[in-house]
């Protein structure tokens, strides 16, 4: 990309990438090696954030999940990932989409079963007071004092 690039165009390599996720436990595992360059924020954009979303061989990009109040999209730059839906598995490659409506209880991930990187474009909604459900694992997020918290299915908090 161009070194002159400057505001409101942004070359995504001085965005620092995030590794890693902050699921509690045994959860932050499989997301372990993941990377995560928040474009948005660093765009200043309040109304939807955007990731540019690197994913080694083996990991995930996030635990099977859906939001209560907010939309998701992704776009498959590169490489192949697996869509794991409660429809089962399917397989998206470079220039294909996905789309997670709002409140849809049908949880998705991603994985990366190649050998190679995949990156991927998630672009999301900031809706506030956004609820997670986790499909196959005993964790949710509630707000609980004005604060996002991971909880148990019970909830009880990690």
């Amino acid at each position: 990309m161009n070194e002159t690039t400057r505001p409101p165009a942004l070359n995504p390599t001085t965005v620092e990438p995030l590794r890693g996720s902050d699921y509690p436990g045994p959860f932050a595992a499989a997301a372990a090696d993941r990377q995560r360059r928040k474009l948005g924020d660093a765009l200043d954009l309040t109304n939807f954030g955007v990731n540019l979303m690197h994913l080694p061989p083996g990991c995930i990009s996030s635990q099977r999940h859906w939001h209560s109040k907010q939309d998701e999209f992704v776009y498959v730059v590169s490489g192949e990932v697996i869509l794991i839906t409660d429809a089962g598995e399917q397989t998206l490659s470079a220039g294909m989409v996905a789309g997670f409506p709002a409140g849809k209880p049908d949880g998705h991930q991603l994985v990366n079963r190649t050998e190679s990187d995949a990156v991927l474009l998630e672009v999301g909604d900031r809706t506030a007071l956004d609820e997670v459900d986790y499909a196959d694992i005993d964790m949710m997020v509630r707000w609980v004092d004005g604060e996002e918290k991971y909880l148990h299915k019970d909830g009880s908090p990690y």
